[in-house]
């Protein structure tokens, strides 16, 4: 309630200020259109001269940022300073290795507040760095727009009883303003990161952050801004990766900005380390399983295996296979070509070789429970964007609850272990890459468009150990051994939000599963 009453002081706080902001602008424009009548009438030309080169004497700029500042100073004492946050309680930053229940335990406290705290948030890394952009975007469109006179920004200016250049000035002054706040984006896109007031929220009081990372320069610029902002307005962070805080960002990215971000952390979150090597996802009970839904390696047999699984569920749920497109972020679509009543199937090349990223995979999470893949190989540096393009869609469709049925070339402890043609790992690709003009060592898959720079000589070393692949990779491998679990397979049924009751389990025919391609679990 505390939190909730801080929000609406904000509101009236905000609201406030702007009455008045707007009551002192026409008071000025008032002034100068006074002045500027005696000036014409009793000042002469000599006057009027010297005025002038005076005030071309003043370097461009000064004169607004001074009227912006004393403005700002009369409204601090007219409305007064603005609402002070309530003292949250401490958040919690858990990190450790793969499979030690960091994300268990946060989900367990996300969903204990269900009902009990009204604005609540749960994020995956790249579900934040995408809404991040989608704010940004919005932000940057309404500063496009508000270049218009026409605005509705300016629309009150219009109706005022001023001439023509006291009306020019005053839209030169909401330009500056406007422009001003544009400087500090990143406040902006944090004050709507979790609160979305035209759907009558006013505020979120708990944000839960899965796998926070650092893997380029915006999101060390775009996590400490947004981060810290909502840190000093009362909202309590319940965070997980697999890095203690100082640990990062090794590159030294941004470090003063860091810096910020640390000191925030360590004010407002206590960190425990999930202190175990043990992967717990490995010693999930797998008896009960009726069904084996990764096949492996590519045989007849196995190919002849997933086949049947497919066309058993789709004429169990009696649905037509169809293509269809459905929306992804900014404006964009994806077609899936082969549909059925929230089941869809796809081949490894076509969602991993091909320019595309966690938008479309959360897409295709949030449309379809049971998703098909086939022609997965057995990834080496040969093919490693494509390895890190399936970490991202195993991630998103683990997140969202989704069942997958893989036909695969290796068995899941061995999709990372490279080949004959290469391992996954190579010094000498590494280092050539990080000469290559205009390329970047973690390319960004989040979404066409998104902010990285190539990595400091500084950070080179951190980034050659592979650590942040390398904790990719075994996420990847111990997520994809917990979705073959009875365990997972049953969450599937009451998470996902598309799964149509009526449709059957996977397996319910008891097919027998190919003994050489189990799991090692």
């Amino acid at each position: 309630m505390e939190m909730e009453d801080y929000h609406a002081k904000m509101y009236i706080w905000e609201n406030s200020r702007e009455k008045e902001r707007r009551r002192l602008l026409v008071e000025e424009a008032q002034d100068k259109q006074r002045d500027g009548v005696w000036i014409d009438e009793k000042r002469g030309f000599l006057d009027k001269l010297v005025s002038r080169r005076r005030r071309s004497s003043i370097e461009p700029g000064v004169g607004k940022w001074v009227s912006y500042l004393n403005r700002e100073k009369k409204l601090d004492k007219l409305v007064g300073q603005r609402p002070i946050a309530p003292v949250a309680p401490k958040g919690l930053y858990l990190y450790g290795n793969v499979g030690s229940g960091k994300t268990m335990l946060m989900d367990m406290f996300y969903g204990a507040t269900e009902g009990v705290i009204k604005h609540r948030r749960r994020f995956h890394f790249h579900e934040a760095m995408l809404e991040i952009h989608d704010h940004m975007h919005d932000v940057w469109k309404r500063r496009d727009d508000d270049k218009s006179v026409q605005s509705s920004s300016f629309s009150w200016i219009s109706s005022l009883p001023f001439d023509a250049k006291i009306k020019e000035w005053l839209i030169g002054e909401e330009k500056y303003k406007q422009e001003t706040q544009q400087k500090h984006i990143l406040l902006a896109v944090a004050d709507k990161f979790l609160v979305d007031r035209q759907a009558n929220k006013t505020g979120a009081s708990i944000l839960c952050f899965d796998e926070i990372q650092t893997i380029d320069v915006f999101a060390v610029v775009a996590l400490s801004g947004i981060l810290s902002r909502l840190l000093s307005t009362g909202t309590v962070l319940v965070a997980t990766s697999n890095k203690a805080p100082e640990d990062l960002n090794q590159d030294g990215m941004q470090r003063d900005i860091f810096l910020e971000l640390l000191s925030k952390l360590d004010e407002n979150c206590n960190k425990i380390l999930v202190g175990t090597e043990k992967d717990y996802r490995r010693l999930i009970p797998t008896e009960g399983s009726s069904q084996n839904h990764y096949f492996c390696p590519v045989t007849p047999d196995t190919r002849s295996m997933y086949e049947a699984m497919w066309h058993d569920i789709t004429n169990e749920i009696g649905g037509n296979i169809i293509s269809v497109t459905i929306p992804v972020m900014f404006g964009r679509s994806i077609e899936i070509p082969q549909s059925c009543n929230g089941v869809a199937r796809f081949d490894f090349e076509y969602l991993c070789g091909r320019p595309v990223g966690a938008a479309d995979y959360i897409a295709i999470a949030k449309n379809y429970h049971t998703i098909f893949i086939s022609e997965i190989p057995a990834m080496s540096m040969k093919i490693r964007d494509k390895a890190r393009r399936f970490i991202t869609l195993i991630d998103e469709l683990y997140n969202h609850h989704c069942r997958l049925v893989c036909l695969a070339a290796s068995p899941i402890d061995d999709l990372f272990q490279g080949t004959e043609e290469g391992p996954l790992f190579d010094l000498e690709s590494f280092q050539f890459e990080a000469d290559a003009e205009g390329t970047k060592l973690r390319r960004d898959v989040l979404a066409e468009g998104n902010v990285g720079l190539r990595p400091s000589t500084s950070g080179l070393v951190a980034i050659l150990s592979g650590q942040e692949e390398m904790f990719a990779f075994r996420r990847a491998i111990s997520r994809l051994v917990e979705m073959q679990t009875p365990l997972y397979l049953e969450r599937v049924q009451r998470a996902h939000p598309s799964f149509q009751l009526q449709a059957p389990s996977v397996g319910s025919n008891n097919r027998a599963c190919v003994s050489q391609s189990a799991p090692s679990v």
